[in-house]
């Protein structure tokens, strides 16, 4: 039994039997590669196309015997020179890097991208002066002075006190660090 009738699911009960739909009808090769000629050509023309088909793929089978043969002898080549296929690999990705970056879409993208980071550094850039412009018009007005007075002060008064009362002399009493913080600026507050 040819292995063409078999019934090939494994879970049917009659596998390795022909199924009765299927009939074994013999099948001539010169009737199954001819196909229905095209209207229009005359049998001279069919007969000439058929015989340029069986040139042009006898030409097809030749040239890829002689490009593995060029290949087979490219590796060998490499391999008497010592490149490898890391070599090839690398020197294969480099030209399609350099074919990538000549074609016009790449310098379009990244006359594209260019544009849009020198926009992007110019908004930032007048941002940036901006806000130092801000800064330095609040730095002036009344209301910052007058904070950067009192910080002043604040830190002055808690120098002072912090080095002046600390100094270790019997005159000047040690006071715990959050007492002194808290004093104004000039008066200690009294022991207890």
């Amino acid at each position: 039994m040819d292995s063409a009738g078999q019934d090939i699911n494994l879970n049917s009960p009659n596998k390795g039997l022909l199924s009765d739909s299927m009939t074994e009808v013999p099948v001539d090769a010169v009737v199954a590669a001819q196909t229905p000629a095209v209207e229009g050509l005359t049998e001279a023309e069919e007969e000439e196309l058929r015989a340029e088909l069986t040139k042009v793929e006898e030409e097809i089978v030749t040239l890829r015997q002689v490009l593995a043969a060029k290949e087979r002898h490219c590796g060998e080549l490499r391999r008497k020179l010592g490149l490898s296929a890391l070599e090839g690999l690398k020197q294969n990705l480099s030209r399609s890097w350099h074919d990538v970056q000549v074609s016009n879409a790449y310098k379009k993208t990244q006359e594209t991208l260019s544009q849009a980071g020198q926009k992007t550094s110019a908004a930032l850039s007048t941002m940036g002066s901006a806000i130092s412009r801000k800064l330095g018009d609040m730095r002036n007005s009344a209301t910052f002075k007058s904070l950067e007075d009192r910080v002043g002060t604040i830190k002055t008064c808690s120098s002072f006190a912090s080095h002046g009362a600390s100094a270790g002399t019997p005159s000047s009493p040690r006071l715990p660090p959050h007492s002194r913080a808290a004093a104004p600026c000039g008066r200690m507050p009294k022991r207890l």
